[in-house]
């Protein structure tokens, strides 16, 4: 099965559950096909928990998730080692980040020293319970959801561990047509706890994933492309209204996602649109506006527009 294949089987299965977040479900495909984390951000009641247990939930494999909350402890992530009195040794209880796809729900609720138990897992892949390092599976992406409101008793990711994230989903409202679509399907009993019950199979595995990983290194970048993708992320840092542009990892995210998005879309090669759509997503969380830009109103969304404006695209 081909990448585009794949991605085609995958979104109509999440259509069964998810009425519209076209965008948002290709995107998270492309960052699941990167080997990348997602970061998803919206006002509750809009799917953000329920898109990403239907994408784990399609992909087949192993799938845990953690409610982030202000007590949650390290080792409530990663697990420790723990007595064993019959063997008289200690062993390894394994935390829920020992798993192929992690649902980290609010993730900005919990504490700093929490939430960089759960980071350092995202950049290393690997954990570290009393100076073990224990490394995770080939497969690991997590899926984290924030609300942009009700801030107090929040603990605001920093900027740093931002940068950890591939991507920055805006989840939004549906439209009129998909909310009403939403609607009928509550009407007719559809329990969005129960996904099996809405007849959801997983078409996936680990080694399907594996597999198109692979596909997905093999799609070629002109040097023009990648030529493209530097001078997007490096003409962020003379942004109007930009303290802080994205970094050189910017520019490696735009050319590994164009990778993934153009094996999605049945090709084998980069083009600068793939890299001018992902732009505003992988973007997004990288920037640092000054606070002059909340006062005139200057989005970080505007910005990226008026950069991808000033670049010239290479044909």
């Amino acid at each position: 099965m081909t990448v585009r294949e794949l991605g085609e089987s995958l979104r109509a299965e999440i259509r069964k559950v998810v009425a519209g977040q076209e965008d948002v479900v290709e995107q998270m495909l492309v960052c699941v096909l990167s080997r990348g984390h997602v970061l998803l951000e919206g006002v509750p009641g809009i799917a953000k928990t329920l898109t990403a247990r239907t994408m784990a939930h399609v992909l087949g494999c192993d799938f845990k998730r953690i409610q982030f909350t202000p007590d949650l402890m390290p080792t409530d992530v990663t697990g420790t080692y723990v007595f064993d009195s019959k063997a008289s040794e200690f062993r390894l209880k394994k935390g829920p980040v020992f798993t192929n796809i992690l649902l980290a729900d609010e993730i900005n609720r919990t504490p700093p020293r929490t939430q960089s138990a759960m980071l350092q897992a995202m950049e290393e892949r690997q954990v570290s319970i009393d100076g073990i390092d224990h490394s995770l599976d080939g497969v690991f992406f997590v899926a984290a959801t924030q609300n942009p409101i009700e801030y107090e008793g929040t603990y605001p990711l920093p900027e740093a561990q931002l940068d950890r994230f591939l991507m920055k989903l805006i989840v939004d409202y549906p439209d009129e047509t998909n909310e009403l679509e939403v609607v009928k399907r509550s009407h007719h009993g559809f329990d969005p706890h129960d996904l099996a019950a809405a007849g959801l199979k997983p078409l996936a595995n680990v080694q399907v994933l594996l597999d198109a990983f692979a596909e997905v290194q093999n799609v070629t970048a002109d040097d023009e492309v990648i030529r493209y993708a530097t001078t997007i992320t490096r003409q962020t840092r003379q942004a109007y209204r930009v303290v802080l542009g994205a970094s050189p990892r910017a520019s490696i995210a735009l050319l590994r996602c164009g990778k993934a998005l153009a094996a999605l879309r049945g090709r084998d090669f980069v083009t600068p649109d793939d890299i001018k759509t992902l732009a505003p997503p992988i973007l997004r969380h990288r920037l640092i506006m000054s606070p002059e830009s909340a006062i005139e109103g200057t989005k970080v969304d505007e910005v990226i527009a008026s950069v991808l404006a000033a670049v010239p695209v290479p044909r």
